[in-house]
């Protein structure tokens, strides 16, 4: 074949697309190591296998006991994440308190992590002022920045962010988080396209969860794999599979070490599954998907896989599973009374949370609200 017969065949390029991702995996369906390598390569021990299994208890947890409050009324908004805890909190492990994460508003989880406390998850999903307030219980500062509702948004943060370290000489990164919708937003490439530009230190997550709300991934872009859209902004961008915790750990930590190391931002595509709906706010998932999706999906979700590995390995069983849930639902249990019991807001303080110095017309309506005790 000619030069020009090479380089002008479309359907070869298309091809060649679809074969230069292989998905990493070490941990399969079954809970079977697969990549012995690759385990040997995350160097995770027997404690911090446990630790980090824990760690998607916990979050499959919240997302339980937050389900259970926004039917009973007492929640606000809230983006259920069964069946991303891989990709949330395997990827998140690998990160360090110094590290500045940037979430989407499915990404409480890891906020957790970084030690915001469940209370103030809670505030936020019902709009409360201190619910922005990124700090532990002790009044230490929490390095991640709200849950972004605007789509895409945060990955422009991220980057600005991640130039900054840079700047500064941090040993740190930025990381980031969004959806295989978020991919679509222009947010996205831009955040990954000034990274590159500038060689910032920026670890980036695209959630490929089959559905942007509604839209199927099949819908969301002709891209044989939304990896590929780092390749446009010159990031080394990879394919994993995000139901495997042990891979997305891994990956996350390569990930870190290239940006840390000076090499500019990789993209993660992290193929999971929303096992729920998009949100509390009245998604119904069987008008765009099937329940035998759904159900296929749960036999192969992230907990099952883990719980499989490590209870072979004599580390687990389900009396350690049953106490650690019961230690769990007595921490939310305390977090959900604190967050009710704190002081609700008004509309005055509304308006004066709104500005640090009010308009002449805020002014007015917080004097009005207030005298009528609102």
């Amino acid at each position: 074949m000619s030069n020009s017969q090479q380089i002008l065949d479309f359907k070869a390029q298309l091809e060649l697309q679809d074969t230069a991702f292989p998905m990493l995996q070490i941990l399969n369906e079954e809970g079977k190591i697969v990549d012995e390598d690759g385990l040997k390569r995350a160097g995770l021990s027997d404690e911090k296998l446990v630790e980090l299994f824990k760690s998607m208890l916990f979050a499959r947890q919240v997302d339980i006991r937050s389900m259970k409050l926004a039917k009973q009324g007492r929640m606000g908004f809230f983006g259920p994440h069964a069946g991303q805890e891989a990709s949330q909190m395997a990827s998140s492990f690998a990160f360090t308190d110094e590290d500045w994460l940037f979430p989407g508003y499915r990404d409480l989880p890891q906020i957790y992590a970084k030690g915001w406390p469940i209370w103030k998850g809670l505030l936020w999903s019902r709009g409360h002022q201190l619910g922005n307030e990124y700090t532990t219980d002790d009044g230490k500062p929490v390095n991640s920045w709200f849950p972004q509702i605007i789509i895409g948004a945060q990955y422009v943060e991220a980057a600005g962010v991640a130039l900054g370290l840079k700047k500064r000489k941090k040993d740190a990164v930025a990381f980031v988080y969004t959806g295989d919708g978020g991919s679509s937003q222009g947010d996205t490439y831009e955040g990954i396209n000034f990274a590159g530009a500038y060689k910032a230190p920026l670890v980036a997550f695209i959630q490929n969860n089959g559905y942007a709300i509604s839209t199927p991934r099949s819908l969301q872009s002709a891209a044989p794999h939304l990896a590929a859209k780092g390749w446009a902004a010159g990031a080394p961008s990879i394919v994993v599979d995000g139901m495997d915790a042990i891979a997305m750990y891994l990956a996350s930590k390569e990930a870190r070490a290239w940006a840390v190391a000076g090499n500019g931002p990789v993209v993660i595509e992290a193929i999971t599954n929303r096992l729920e709906p998009h949100s509390t706010a009245g998604d119904d998932p069987l008008r765009y998907r099937t329940k035998e999706d759904i159900e296929a999906w749960w036999k192969k979700e992230p907990l099952v896989r883990m719980r499989n590995f490590l209870t072979e390995k004599g580390l687990w069983d389900t009396d350690k599973e049953e106490a650690y849930i019961a230690e769990l639902d007595s921490r939310i249990d305390a977090d959900i009374k604190k967050a009710n019991n704190v002081e609700k807001q008004k509309i005055s303080n509304f308006i004066k949370n709104t500005l640090e110095v009010p308009s002449q017309a805020m002014a007015e309506q917080i004097a009005k609200f207030e005298s009528e005790g609102k």
